[in-house]
């Protein structure tokens, strides 16, 4: 969890279910490092999995209203050494309500947002190569950074957060499933 976010970190609140992953945020008031109105859940790789350059994608269920992703998911890595140095990926970051990808690196944070309605299933993909990562959704390419990609080690991570200034619309109870 961070300052920004408004829900603490549950596991309760991950579950395996129907042959998914259910990640849900619900309003929960819970205690981490301050009272939060919400529960929510992540899930990560670290010290299990990790992996240097190659595709990495997920099948993700998103719940919003038309084109607008609520709250704040992600499906991104992390470089298992001191951020920034080491990298962030993010594949998938719900954003002000919209889809959108980024590499975090000493360089800054490049990336941007795809257009379109990334409600419901869709497939999230990145193909991390030495020097580039190109960004897939639905199998189309979205866009592609090339400035600052690191070659760290990195792990995987699963989150739902809810916050007041960087996801989307707060919606509770909600749900993130992943099929893959």
């Amino acid at each position: 969890m961070n300052s920004e976010e408004s829900a603490c970190y549950d596991p309760n609140q991950v579950a395996v279910s129907g042959g998914y992953l259910n990640v849900t945020a619900i309003a929960k008031q819970e205690n981490c490092n301050g009272t939060r109105p919400y529960a929510s859940g992540i899930i990560n790789s670290f010290g299990k999995y990790d992996f240097t350059h190659g595709f990495i994608e997920a099948s993700i269920n998103l719940d919003g209203t038309g084109s607008t992703i609520y709250n704040w998911p992600a499906f991104w890595t992390d470089g298992e050494g001191s951020w920034p140095s080491t990298g962030e990926m993010d594949v998938l970051e719900g954003l002000g309500g919209h889809a959108c990808f980024h590499f975090h690196s000493n360089s800054g944070g490049p990336g941007n947002c795809a257009s379109g309605n990334y409600t419901g299933w869709h497939t999230y993909g990145a193909n991390w190569q030495s020097g580039s990562v190109v960004f897939y959704y639905d199998g189309v390419q979205v866009g592609t950074i090339s400035s600052g990609i690191t070659s760290s080690p990195m792990y995987i991570i699963l989150g739902l957060a809810v916050d007041n200034s960087y996801g989307g619309p707060i919606h509770v109870p909600s749900t993130m499933q992943t099929d893959y």
